[in-house]
């Protein structure tokens, strides 16, 4: 692990994690530490060493060579940054990289003790799935905290589920189990276009890190680029009967599944979210 030679002093620092590969469904997930990075102008501080954790032969190195020039390698790691978004009442610890390959629970480790250098008291981890959702609706977003009780307070949609995991399944466990608080948030992307990118994935993952941290994310010209992906889907749909009729039953089951949530509750807590943001910004 790399050390910290000292840990900054830190505002309730809360960490927000995200991995390439299994986790990570149309790009949607390790897109929204990307965004957060630039958005708050984030500072490196530090990068796991490489070799604990990655195969080399399935996260390939990558070589830079300009004008027949060799400039260097590039491995792959995790790498952690710091965010200080103005008006916020929390520091932001970002995580990102490549699903390790190996040694997870000494990777899960080596993260806790990082961030409880740093003074985290609670991660949130961000991943995306493949799912049967419809694109023309908006991304459905579900959520599993440690404790329980921290899910009511943030709104989010219970998930069951039991089955293989990625690392953010062993570090939701890990953290939880060291007594932190872990929230781990889940967009279903449509499997019918998984190729990456999924900026309407990435925008409903960040409408809800924005509920978690209680803060507004700036979203630049990401949700004109959120309509031009659905605009892009629409057009190759209508471009093939059967994928057209695929879509149409796809949107069919899902506003059958959602129709009980058309409740005055579920408008008003909409709206509530609204207006915080409205506030904020």
């Amino acid at each position: 692990m790399a050390e910290l030679d000292s840990a900054p002093e830190l505002v309730e620092p809360v960490m927000v994690a995200a991995f390439e590969g299994w986790n990570d469904a149309g790009e949607a997930a390790s897109a929204v530490i990307e965004h957060l990075a630039s958005a708050w102008d984030a500072d490196e501080l530090l990068a796991l060493q490489p070799d604990d954790y990655y195969d080399f032969q399935v996260s390939r190195p990558r070589a830079t060579i300009v004008d027949g020039e060799h400039r260097g390698i590039s491995w792959p790691t995790t790498r952690v940054s710091i965010a200080r978004p103005q008006g916020a009442r929390n520091d932001v610890v970002l995580v990102s990289g490549p699903e390790p390959n190996m040694r997870w629970r000494g990777f899960a480790g080596d993260l806790l003790s990082i961030a409880r250098e740093l003074g985290v008291r609670r991660i949130v981890l961000v991943g995306a799935l493949l799912a049967d959702s419809p694109h023309t609706r908006p991304v459905p977003v579900t959520g599993t905290t440690s404790p329980s009780a921290l899910r009511g307070s943030l709104h989010l949609d219970p998930t069951s589920y039991e089955g293989p995991t990625g690392i953010l399944g062993v570090l939701h466990d890990v953290f939880d189990s060291a007594g932190l608080e872990a929230v781990s948030l889940w967009a279903a992307v449509p499997h019918y276009v998984a190729q990456p990118p999924c900026p309407k994935g990435t925008l409903a993952l960040l409408r809800r890190v924005e509920d978690v941290l209680d803060l507004t994310v700036p979203m630049g010209d990401l949700p004109e680029e959120a309509r031009a992906w659905e605009r892009g889907v629409d057009e190759l749909a209508s471009e093939d009967d059967d994928i057209a009729g695929y879509v149409r039953s796809l949107e069919e089951a899902k506003d059958a599944a959602d129709l009980p949530e058309a409740t005055g509750e579920a408008i008003a807590r909409e709206f509530e979210r609204y207006l915080k943001r409205r506030g904020r910004g």
